[in-house]
This record gives structure tokens, C-alpha cells and sequence, in this order.
């Protein structure tokens, strides 16, 4: 196994332990994280999940270019769809995931990132797509979500020109939520993460829904979906916790 797991607080906290290779993914990393992701979704003592990588210099600094120096066209899209697979799973969890961003997160590694809903990064986290370089393009959704977190025209210039950015430039851009500027990160993702637990699971849920389905339907149908999401929570036990929690001026208990 080279993700491990820690739960504490009802917060998973996976950490790539590949540091001697940068955290770099391969099929059998790849894989792995899959299954463990789906653990951690359908797990109902687990309310939030943060992914991590081990050492101070990369959180994964791409897929591992040995692997893909040997791929032809068929295992290379079997690849990509792989990496695509992982990405999606993430994006659509029901559970809220932060890339807790420690280094390098380039190539496949910033996809990764991409893919989850908050993205806080350390004082040395570096960001880019530098695909062109190797005469590729990203394979992941780079070219998809990027796009849709910072712009076209940011996402453009990062992708064709290949350059690496730092925390702070990722933070003026949009692509970073936060940058953690303490001593111990873990400690202070969790805090992060905690924050989000204060609030009701279920509005959680169906709030990254509606934000996911945005991405693929017009403005109507998503104010349309967003409205039936809406009044359906309306009578259920959370909610009704929720608003006589507030008017009875005291902390819900989700």
C-alpha cells in the first residue's frame, strides 16, 4: 500500500508515500487511490477528506514519465482514462476533498488538485501544466477544469506555455483557496476542514452537486436544479435542526 490513512475527527487524511519518487503516480497508485476514495465516500463515520503527499518537496509531481516513456496510443488512452477516472471520482464525491498542496503539484499532480473542491497550499507549493514541454497535452481534465477554475485566457497561457507558477501567483489567480503559512500543515488543514463539519452534511452534499452540475448545463438549468435542491431540504430532519438551531441562538447538532 502506498497511500496511508489516518481518521481522526471524522476527517481522512491520505498521504501519497512515494516521496523518494516525488509522489509521482503510476496505474497501481492510480488504482489505489480509486479504491480508497470510494472507501472514504461511502464511509458515514467520514465527513471530509483531505489528500496529502508525503515530504516537503512535492504533494505529486505528475504522472511518472518512466511509465509513460513506453506507452503507445492504446496504453497511453488506457492511461489517461485511468487518471480521468480518479479525477472524477474525486470531483464527484458527496463528501467535501482538499489538496493539501506541499510542494511540486505539476502535470497529473496539479489534475489532482484540480479535481478537488478546496485546494490550500504551502508557502513552497508550486503549480503548472507543463505537458507541452514533453510534446503532450494535459490527459487528465487539465484542459477542461483549469479552465473552469481560473478562465480561459489564464488557463490558456499556463497550458501552451508550459510555465510554473508559485502559491502566491496561484492564490491571485484563483487556482489556490488559501495558503498555509504555519508550522504544521496537517494540523492546520484539519482546522480548515472543520469548519466545514460545523454545517449540515446533507446541505454539503447537495451543494457540491449543484455546483458540479453547473459546469455542464446553461445558467436556467442550473437555477432550475438548484431551486429543486433547495425546497426538497426544506421539512427534512438537518434542515429543520438547522433553522431552530438558529433561532433558538445555539450551535445545530448535524
Amino acid at each position: 500500500m502506498v497511500i496511508k490513512k489516518i481518521v481522526k475527527d471524522k476527517i481522512a487524511l491520505l498521504t501519497i508515500n512515494r516521496e523518494e519518487a516525488l509522489n509521482a503516480m503510476n496505474p497501481l497508485i492510480l488504482n489505489e487511490l480509486k479504491d480508497i476514495f470510494k472507501n472514504c465516500i461511502e464511509d458515514e463515520s467520514i465527513r471530509a477528506i483531505i489528500l496529502t503527499g508525503s515530504g516537503k518537496k512535492a504533494f505529486i509531481a505528475g504522472a511518472d514519465i518512466k511509465i509513460m516513456e513506453k506507452l503507445d496510443s492504446k496504453s497511453a488512452h488506457d492511461f489517461g482514462l485511468l487518471g480521468q477516472e480518479l479525477t472524477n471520482i474525486i470531483e464527484n464525491s458527496t463528501k467535501p476533498i482538499i489538496a493539501l498542496v506541499n510542494g511540486f503539484a505539476l502535470g497529473g499532480g496539479c489534475e489532482i488538485s484540480l479535481a478537488c473542491h478546496i485546494r490550500l497550499a504551502s508557502d513552497n507549493a508550486m503549480f503548472g501544466q507543463p505537458e507541452v514541454k514533453l510534446g503532450l497535452i494535459p490527459g487528465w481534465g487539465g484542459t477542461q477544469r483549469l479552465p473552469r477554475i481560473v478562465g480561459k485566457g489564464l488557463a490558456t497561457e499556463l497550458i501552451i506555455t508550459g510555465k510554473i507558477i508559485d502559491s502566491n501567483e496561484a492564490y491571485r489567480i484563483g487556482l489556490v483557496n488559501k495558503i498555509l503559512k504555519g508550522n504544521n500543515l496537517i494540523e492546520e488543514s484539519f482546522e480548515f476542514a472543520k469548519l466545514i463539519l460545523q454545517n449540515g452534511p446533507k446541505a454539503i452534499s447537495k451543494s457540491l452537486s449543484c455546483i458540479n452540475n453547473s459546469s455542464n448545463s446553461s445558467l436556467n438549468d442550473g437555477l432550475e436544479n438548484e431551486l429543486e435542491t433547495f425546497s426538497k431540504l426544506f421539512g427534512s430532519q438537518e434542515t429543520n435542526e438547522g433553522l431552530k438551531a438558529f433561532v433558538e441562538k445555539r450551535l445545530p447538532k448535524f
